[in-house]
């Protein structure tokens, strides 16, 4: 029987809360409520370098400068650091008001985002002299999960327990969407398309929602759903990078990989023992990497995902059979052979083309 084969990194002393990879897909960095950020080596599969004792508090969030050269960090210590990759040296503090539940930085590198608890507060900062560029008070009504830079990055997306999805333009300096009814609960995590197009977020609703951000479709058309993929809360979500597949991971322990055209769970990875809260998917998508509060992160290999019996038996049972798509021309899972434009087009641009 065909398995997934996977390998368990071990090395933090508490809930792993971030993860990428990086370096072409050779390395991946984490950070942990341990208070350390740590880059492991893929192949071996330990950490090659430890950055650690400048954070008092938990860590929340890490992330790479787009050049691979920084690593920026968010705390519960009320700050936002950047360390040098090279050296392991702190470049700059950020001081907030209250805990800092997030951090991000812009695909160019110029800025860094980042969400505050206190007065649920959005910061962007210049990510070379530190240097603040906006302070949105207020933005949510209650604890910011999540924020992130659109690929563009013109655009903020935050994500809180308020249930609210939101878009603040850098340029015009105001939020120029907020979504109130996409999820009946906390919303947890949010992440964009390479193209910066669709934007997902995921929720304690225990559903992923997809969103046709670039077209503004959303405040027209309903979302693409993303349900029973968990049996509890939506923790975290992750494109690949051409958007074909979504990874998320939840309270119930496992991590769903869909199908994003088809809008249907593949697969579902079994092993951690305790709550996933963070996934990512290597750019040649042939790995899978989910952190968790077992203090583990995992990596997955789903090069032969098309090949594995359960995932073959869920195309069958959807009665799919594979079409191109007449106007992107990519393969899609046509699941309703009697509906004539079902067959013609796939389920995104259909979506874009309809309003």
């Amino acid at each position: 029987l065909l398995q997934i084969q996977f390998k368990i990194l071990r090395g933090h002393s508490d809930t792993v809360s971030s993860c990428h990879f990086c370096f072409e897909d050779t390395k991946i960095l984490s950070c942990s409520y341990d208070r350390t950020v740590k880059l492991w080596d893929v192949e071996k599969g330990f950490p090659i370098q430890v950055f650690e004792e400048e954070h008092t508090a938990p860590i929340s969030e890490c992330n790479l400068t787009p050049d691979d050269r920084r690593v920026v960090t968010s705390s519960y210590d009320h700050t936002v650091k950047a360390w040098d990759m090279e050296t392991g040296k702190i470049l700059w503090t950020v001081e907030h008001e209250g805990i800092v539940t997030s951090c991000n930085v812009s695909r160019d590198g110029r800025y860094v985002v980042s969400g505050s608890d206190e007065e649920n507060a959005i910061y962007v900062s210049d990510a070379i002299s530190a240097t603040v560029v906006a302070h949105i008070q207020g933005h949510h009504r209650s604890t910011i999960t999540r924020c992130c830079f659109d690929p563009d990055y013109q655009r903020v997306a935050s994500v809180s327990f308020d249930k609210t999805i939101k878009l603040w333009d850098m340029i015009t300096q105001c939020t120029s969407v907020t979504i109130n009814e996409g999820h009946s609960n906390a919303i947890s995590d949010c992440c964009f398309t390479s193209d910066g197009h669709y934007l997902c977020t995921a929720s304690w609703d225990k559903s992923l929602k997809i969103w046709d951000i670039k077209a503004g479709e959303f405040r027209c058309h309903e979302p693409v759903s993303l349900n029973q993929g968990h049996e509890g809360s939506v923790s975290s979500c992750h494109f690949s990078q051409d958007a074909s597949l979504v990874v998320s991971g939840g309270y119930d322990k496992t991590i769903a990989v869909w199908d994003r055209d088809a809008g249907y769970k593949k697969l579902s990875l079994k092993g951690h023992w305790d709550w996933v809260t963070d996934v990512a998917i290597s750019q040649n998508k042939k790995w899978i990497l989910s952190a968790s509060k077992d203090s583990t992160l995992r990596l997955w290999n789903i090069e032969r995902i098309d090949h594995i019996p359960s995932v073959i038996d869920t195309r069958k049972e959807r009665g799919s059979k594979i079409a191109q798509c007449e106007e992107c021309e990519k393969p899609f899972l046509c699941l309703q052979p009697s509906d004539s434009e079902m067959v013609s087009k796939c389920v995104f641009c259909r979506l874009s083309s309809s309003g």
